[in-house]
């Protein structure tokens, strides 16, 4: 049995007892650290394996036990005069559990530990079920270490297990205090856009954690010294030039770095502007967080609207999602004098005095998008700018489940390896429907209870734009019986108040649409029901993706489904090999399959391809865990914000010099 395994059985073990004890509603959170605020820590961040979370039996309080699990059947002592080494056969020198323990409770009891501030009680324990005292009598001996996080169970202490289980959970309460814990660890972050509602863009509402609080330090410190004060004008400018590329996975913060940053920055009177390569993003924030306000919205442009560089340079330009960079700034609309004759991360680089890059290379889903590490670094040389590199690596979306982004990389193939069946850990939530009708009432009904919730799918089926001069979506995405439009192509309103598609994510009415990855990346739900079309299928144990063909319809002229496969223009095959164009699609389901912060809906309209991710998948609704909004814990209710009135903000506002609004803990 590999250790990977034991590890496994003894967590059921683990279980086992709780529910023998009574304690059945005890929540398990399992391989977490006590805060991902350790930058000041070497290396990996403490990974305890267990974290019992519950309410206790006589007290309103949390209740806390920390768990070492030990598969160690035989275990001798070191030194005779202490117990605090001891030898494992087979694994050789060992620290005792408690010092491990220790650790662990330190850092959740500590100032900047989780449970700093509120009522609690925490201890630990190591869980070594398949020993018996005699053969671990170091760990149990009379000089063994002591205190609330020191207790060792063996198998012939289970009785008196069960009977502290009893003594420090009640038997209701588990979820309530798990969510809590949860949101003091900083593993459910508030969606980036209710963040910047409440706090109307200004830099009040962002607490960044760990690296994500380095970088952005960094950067200030940076700005501080190559930006002129607009408090004190030189006579002589400083034409120092400064880039910054941060990189880092879908969730890991970039975007709230980004934005942070450009509050800071705003507040102290420097001249900034937040560009994407996402209309998607860029309409979101301006039409629901900006709503209203002319010079908020306007801070926020595109990687292609810098052809002419402003003069003056911009002080500060941030460049978010910048794996969507192209290699010039076209359009198709304008003249050609007005078409960027130079690279297009150049215009970028030079347009500002400091120009920060946050890229991931993993959401490239266009061809024609050469935003990579290698170009901006060679951009930098070129042009004699220093650059700075920083890379992020905890993530935040999906819950914070580590395990579930593992899962999805490779399920789809996007890392090398087998898939292995999905492990519900508690953070994230996968189930996998038998019918486009089945995925939408459960969309719908998460959508009607409160949660944050949308469609999307693979680019499968022709797009039609609207129809008519009433505006009307043709239903294209055709499962079956059930039809419905895309989201509209379209920048204006259509019939029955379906909204453009640059505010689809988060208008009321995007619901009765379905998106894509183009007007998905970059945004995040509650819950998300992605369908696979039949562009990557499986077959034979592997993936196998195949382009469509489409035909217009003699009676109404609409475009239908000839063959069936991607219909996405940008990856036909003339303009991508067989090799690129799997990429891309396995990057795009990469990008859709990971927009949801609580559960994940999956369906295939290929029945092999269904079955294959319902044996990966398994049955979802066990004991009443799927996280549906009536099962959620009060404190997990959390009611998305709604657009904010019309009004702008003075400039005293953007300065600091308005209302302060709460502390908030966005990642």
């Amino acid at each position: 049995m590999s250790e990977r395994s034991a590890w496994a059985e003894s967590l059921v073990d683990l279980a086992q007892d709780l529910v023998a004890a009574g304690r059945g509603n005890v929540e398990m959170i399992v391989e977490c650290a006590a805060t991902l605020d350790e930058a000041d820590r070497p290396g990996d961040p403490r990974l305890i394996d267990v974290v019992l979370v519950g309410r206790h039996p006589t007290e309103e309080r949390l209740s806390v036990q920390l768990v070492e699990l030990k598969r160690w059947s035989m275990v001798t002592r070191v030194e005779r005069a202490a117990a605090d080494l001891v030898h494992v056969p087979g694994m050789g020198r060992k620290k005792h559990p408690a010092l491990q323990l220790r650790e662990y409770f330190d850092a959740f009891t500590g100032e900047r530990g989780p449970l700093h501030g509120i009522e609690f009680e925490c201890g630990g324990f190591a869980y070594l079920h398949n020993a018996t005292d005699a053969s671990v009598r170091p760990l149990v001996d009379v000089d063994a270490p002591t205190g609330a996080y020191a207790h060792v169970y063996t198998n012939d202490r289970r009785e008196q297990l069960l009977a502290d289980l009893r003594r420090h959970f009640a038997e209701e309460g588990g979820a309530s205090a798990a969510e809590l814990l949860l949101q003091r660890m900083g593993l459910r972050n508030t969606p980036l856009l209710d963040a910047m509602i409440r706090s109307r863009g200004e830099d009040t509402v962002f607490t960044l954690r760990g690296r994500q609080r380095m970088v952005a330090e960094e950067i200030l410190d940076t700005a501080a010294k190559v930006l002129p004060d607009p408090q004190r004008p030189v006579l002589v400018s400083d034409e120092r030039r400064a880039v910054f590329l941060v990189t880092g996975g879908a969730g890991t913060g970039k975007s709230a770095i980004g934005l942070q940053l450009k509050a800071e920055l705003e507040a102290e009177g420097h001249s900034v502007k937040y560009a994407s390569g996402s209309r998607a993003f860029n309409g979101a924030i301006q039409e629901h967080v900006g709503y209203g306000d002319r010079e908020f919205k306007e801070t926020f442009t595109y990687f292609s609207n810098f052809v002419t560089p402003p003069d003056p340079p911009l002080d500060v330009l941030i460049c978010d999602e910048a794996h969507r960079l192209r290699e010039r700034s076209t359009n198709r609309f304008w003249k050609p004098e007005q078409q960027g004759t130079r690279p297009q991360v150049d215009e970028l680089i030079e347009a500002s005095r400091l120009t920060v890059f946050f890229l991931d290379e993993g959401q490239c889903v266009r061809p024609n998008e050469v935003g990579t590490v290698e170009l901006i670094e060679d951009a930098a040389h070129r042009l004699g700018v220093g650059l700075r590199q920083y890379g992020l690596r905890e993530q935040f979306r999906c819950g914070g489940s580590d395990a579930y982004i593992r899962w999805v990389r490779a399920m789809l193939g996007v890392t090398d390896g087998d898939a292995e069946p999905w492990t519900p850990d508690g953070l994230m939530h996968v189930e996998v429907a038998d019918s486009p009708e089945e995925l939408e009432r459960t969309i719908r009904t998460e959508a009607m209870a409160g949660a944050s919730a949308r469609i999307v799918a693979g680019y499968c089926w022709p797009w039609t734009k609207p129809i008519g001069s009433e505006r009307r979506l043709e239903p294209d995405v055709r499962i079956g019986g059930w039809h419905r439009p895309w989201n509209a192509d379209s920048d204006a309103f259509c019939e029955n108040g379906a909204p453009p598609s640059k505010i689809w994510s988060v208008h009321e009415a995007g619901l009765d649409q379905i998106g894509c990855v183009y007007t998905a990346q970059g945004l995040e739900w509650d819950w998300c029901g992605v369908i696979m079309g039949d562009d990557m299928v499986r077959r034979d144990g592997r993936w196998m993706f195949r382009r469509g063909k489409e035909f217009k319809d003699p009676e109404s002229g609409v475009k239908r489904v000839g063959i069936q496969g991607s219909f996405d223009p940008k990856v036909r095959a003339g303009s991508v090999d067989d090799a690129e164009f799997a990429r891309l699609i396995r990057h795009a389901y990469h990008v859709l399959m990971t927009r949801a912060s609580r559960a994940t809906v999956l369906y295939s309209t290929d029945e092999e391809t269904r079955s294959y991710l319902k044996g990966l998948v398994g049955e979802a609704p066990i004991h009443g865990l799927r996280p549906s909004w009536e099962n959620l814990p009060e404190e997990a209710r959390v009611p998305h914000l709604p657009r904010p009135r019309r009004g702008r903000r003075t400039r005293k506002d953007r300065q600091g010099g308005g209302a302060q609004s709460p502390e908030l803990h966005l990642f």
